[in-house]
């Protein structure tokens, strides 16, 4: 990067965080009036980013050439997720993929570990885009975190991701205490598209007595026959102007789903498994203003039917994406921060 580059990052960095640091009132005057939508108020600090990313005139990812998309898509994590402290970043390989092995500073070894998958749509994301949000889980959860950087599409499409996971998983547990970790604590996790890819591999290691205490679901995208599910409400209150768009989606489906390919397959969509006995606890959490909402939290009804202990938590302020803004603001962070804490009750 550029000496050009650099200044340009840290003037838009400051003006991202002096903007969502300032008092509620004067946001509230900057953002413009209240967005109520299905009984719920999005929260300010979250309004006000959205409009200055609208005033910008930033690109969204689903407009832009691949490459650039997935550029784009790590300067907004970079921006967005600060300076997170962290004991030790360690890069090893996971069943032949790179991987990022994140060591809270109070370690002792023996930690507990979660496996993480980052969201991204399967096209977009990788170790970068959710560094910071790994280094909060690791740092402030006292859990050691290996993100594993899967194949995405469309150059691997389905099932290239999922049968990635499955494979970084196992790797994981053979060799939890090369990571310096507690072989008998070790769960699964990810956001969005990560979020899928997790909800899959904890089936997976149900159906193989894998160990995993805890599924970490943030937003899960659970669901990719979601456009024929006329009650998919948030689908459509949604579908633009928060974020996630259904353009995006529908680009994400483009390049991971391949012709032919069964929209319900469990591997794909996990709202169609026969989910097995042994299902490791889960902690799902969805965002109020997300077209992914709704599947989401039927996928948690649906553990819940299973008998697994199932903790349910809607964000109804916070829209996709909160779990990368760790460095700005006060709502996603503060949601953030539940977040690490479902995962310190649920490995420690």
């Amino acid at each position: 990067m550029s000496a050009l580059a650099r200044v340009r990052d840290a003037v838009e960095r400051r003006l991202l965080v002096t903007s969502l640091g300032l008092p509620e009132p004067v946001q509230r005057r900057l953002a413009g009036a209240p967005v109520v939508l299905d009984g719920q108020q999005l929260a300010t600090d979250t309004q006000l980013l959205l409009r200055l990313k609208k005033v910008a005139r930033i690109p969204t990812a689903e407009s832009l050439p691949l490459e650039e998309a997935r550029a784009a898509t790590r300067h907004e994590a970079g921006m967005a997720g600060g300076d997170q402290p962290i004991g030790e970043v360690r890069d090893v390989t996971a069943a032949g993929m790179p991987a990022r092995l994140y060591v809270p500073t109070s370690s002792a070894g023996g930690e507990p570990l979660l496996v993480f998958f980052h969201g991204g749509g399967f096209y977009v994301g990788d170790l970068d885009t959710h560094d910071a949000p790994c280094r909060v889980l690791a740092e402030r959860a006292c859990v050691r975190v290996l993100a594993v950087d899967y194949r995405l599409a469309p150059e691997h499409q389905f099932p290239a991701a999922h049968d990635d996971a499955e494979a970084a998983y196992h790797w994981a547990c053979d060799h939890a205490r090369e990571l310096g970790a507690d072989p008998d604590r070790i769960g699964v996790g990810g956001d969005s598209a990560g979020g899928n890819l997790a909800a899959a591999t904890a089936i997976h290691a149900a159906r193989t007595g894998l160990p995993c205490r805890l599924q970490l679901l943030v937003y899960p995208a659970t669901d990719s026959a979601r456009d024929e599910d006329p009650d998919n409400r948030s689908l459509h209150l949604f579908r633009e102007g928060f974020y996630l768009s259904k353009a995006y989606m529908d680009r994400a489906n483009e390049a991971y789903v391949g012709p032919g390919t069964d929209l319900r397959d469990p591997r794909l969509s996990p709202a169609y498994a026969d989910l097995p006995e042994g299902l490791a606890p889960a902690y799902l959490c969805t965002a109020g203003f997300d077209p992914l909402r709704d599947e989401g939290e039927h996928y948690a009804r649906l553990l819940e039917k299973a008998g697994v202990p199932v903790t349910m938590r809607r964000f109804e302020d916070a829209i996709h994406g909160f779990f990368n803004v760790t460095g700005a603001g006060r709502s996603a962070p503060a949601a953030v921060a539940e977040v690490v804490e479902a995962v310190r009750a649920g490995l420690h």
